[in-house]
C-alpha cells in the first residue's frame, strides 16, 4: 500500500477511530504490587531495524516476567527479520498483510480475535504515529495499555484509552524508550516509569550462518561474477526505501563507487528488485566489470545478511540494511540526514554514523507522521561529500586488511 495512501486513511479514519474509543471509560488498574502479566503481545509494526532496537525491551520483558508468555504482532513483511533474532517462538507471531486495504481489514479482524482467544492481558504498543496499533491496543481488550501519548506536547493523538501512557521523548534514544515502555506496567507515576537513565551494556545478537549456506552464496555469487573471487568488495545500498528523502544523492553514489573500484575493490550494489533503476545508473557511471549489480539477487532478509559476512564494507543510507549489518561482522557507514542517529543508530560499536545537523533537521519525526516538508530537498544529505564518505570507507578497508 502506498505510503501517502496509508497516512491520509490513518489522519482521517484512524482519527476518528481514536476520537469514538476514547468515549469508553478507561478499565480501573490493579495496584502494581499485584500486578504481573501472563501474557504480554507487543506491537511494532512497520520498521524492521525498529525490532533489533527494541532487543533491550524483550530482554527485560523476559527477565521481569520469566513465566509470561511474549507475543509480537507486525507486518507480514517484517517477520523474517524477527524470526532471525529469535525473540519469540513462531506460534506467538501475528503477522499483518499491508500491501492492500483489504488484506489489512481481514488479517486484522482474524488477529484480533486470536489475540482475544489468547486471552493477552498486557499490550506495549510500539508504534509512535500510526493510530492503527494503537486501534488494535484497544481492540484487543487486555487489562493493561501501554503506549505513547503527547500528555502536553501538540503530538499526534492516538486515543486516550492508553491506561498505562509513557511521555515521547525525542531527546532520548528510541531502544531507551522502548525500555520506558515495558518499565510502564508496574508504575503508578505521573508522566509514567520516571527512572535514572543507567548504562546499560546493549546485546547485540550475533547472526552466524551455518557453513553450507555461506558456502553455497558465494558459489552463486562467484559463478554468476567470477572475476571477483580474489578481490575485496564493498556493498553499497543507493535507495531511500519507502522514503526517498532519505537517500544520499545517487550521483554521489556514483562517485565513490568509482573511485573504490579505481583502488582495487569490487563494488556491489544491492537493494530490492524495483531499485534496479538506481543500479543501471552506477553502473553506466563506472562502465567497470568490478561493479555489479546485486539488486534482488538475494532472495530473502538472511541472504542478504550472509552476503554482508563475505563483504569487507556496507555504504548505506538510513534504513533496515544498516541494522541488519550490526548483527554481522560487516564495518557500516550509514548516512544520515532527515532522521537522527541520536534516535535511531543501530547499537553495535563498528558502524560510523555520518550525519550532517542542518537547522532543519532532523525533520522525519513522530510528529509529522514521517512527512518530510523539504518536497526532495534534502540539503541535509546533499551536504554529505563523496570525499568525507570515502575517508571514512579507506579506514574501515585498511583495518580489514590489515587488522
Amino acid at each position: 500500500m502506498d505510503i501517502s495512501l496509508q497516512r491520509k486513511i490513518d489522519r482521517i479514519i484512524g482519527s476518528f477511530i481514536c476520537r469514538v474509543f476514547s468515549l469508553f471509560p478507561k478499565r480501573k488498574i490493579k495496584q502494581s504490587n499485584t500486578i504481573r502479566p501472563n501474557k504480554i503481545l507487543v506491537i511494532i509494526l512497520s520498521e524492521m531495524g525498529s525490532l533489533l532496537l527494541a532487543k533491550p525491551m524483550f530482554d527485560y520483558i523476559q527477565e521481569r516476567y520469566p513465566h509470561a508468555s511474549i507475543y509480537v504482532m507486525l507486518f507480514k513483511k517484517n517477520r523474517e527479520f524477527l524470526e532471525i533474532l529469535n525473540i519469540v517462538p513462531d506460534s506467538n507471531i501475528f503477522t499483518v498483510d499491508s500491501d492492500s486495504i483489504i488484506n489489512l481489514l481481514l488479517d486484522s479482524s482474524r488477529i484480533i480475535s486470536r489475540i482475544r482467544r489468547e486471552m493477552i492481558d498486557t499490550v506495549i504498543d510500539c508504534e509512535l504515529f500510526s493510530r492503527i496499533s494503537s486501534i488494535y491496543s484497544f481492540l484487543s481488550c487486555a487489562s493493561i495499555r501501554v503506549g505513547f501519548h503527547p500528555y502536553t506536547q501538540e503530538g499526534l493523538f492516538r486515543g486516550n484509552f492508553i491506561n498505562h501512557p509513557v511521555l515521547y521523548n525525542p531527546y532520548h534514544h528510541i531502544s531507551q524508550q522502548f525500555l520506558t515502555l515495558a518499565k510502564a506496567i508496574e508504575s503508578e507515576q505521573f508522566p509514567k516509569a520516571k527512572y535514572s537513565l543507567e548504562k546499560r551494556d546493549i546485546n547485540i545478537p550475533f547472526f552466524k550462518p551455518g557453513q553450507e549456506e555461506t558456502a553455497v552464496l558465494w558459489q552463486r555469487l562467484t559463478g554468476d561474477f567470477p572475476h571477483i573471487s580474489d578481490k575485496n568488495f564493498a556493498l553499497i545500498y543507493p535507495s531511500g526505501g519507502l522514503l526517498p528523502i532519505r537517500a544520499w544523492p545517487l550521483e554521489n553514489f556514483c562517485i565513490v563507487a568509482n573511485d573504490l573500484i579505481r583502488q582495487g575493490y569490487v563494488v556491489a550494489i544491492i537493494g530490492m528488485k524495483e531499485d534496479k533503476k538506481l543500479a543501471d545508473v552506477i553502473l553506466d557511471y563506472c562502465r567497470n566489470k568490478d561493479c555489479i549489480d546485486l539488486t534482488g539477487y538475494t532472495k530473502s532478509v538472511r541472504e542478504l545478511m550472509i552476503l554482508f559476512h563475505h563483504a569487507s564494507l556496507l555504504i548505506t543510507n538510513d534504513g533496515g540494511p544498516g541494522h541488519f549489518a550490526s548483527m554481522t561482522p560487516v564495518p557500516t557507514i550509514i548516512l544520515y540526514g532527515p532522521e537522527t542517529p541520536t534516535l535511531y543508530g543501530p547499537l553495535d560499536k563498528k558502524t560510523f554514523q555520518c550525519y550532517s545537523s542542518l537547522s532543519c533537521s532532523p525533520c522525519l519525526t513522530a510528529y509529522n507522521h514521517r512527512n518530510s516538508p523539504c518536497d526532495g530537498d534534502n540539503l541535509c544529505l546533499k551536504s554529505i561529500s563523496p570525499k568525507d564518505v570515502l575517508g571514512k570507507a579507506y579506514e574501515f578497508l585498511e583495518q580489514k586488511i590489515h587488522p
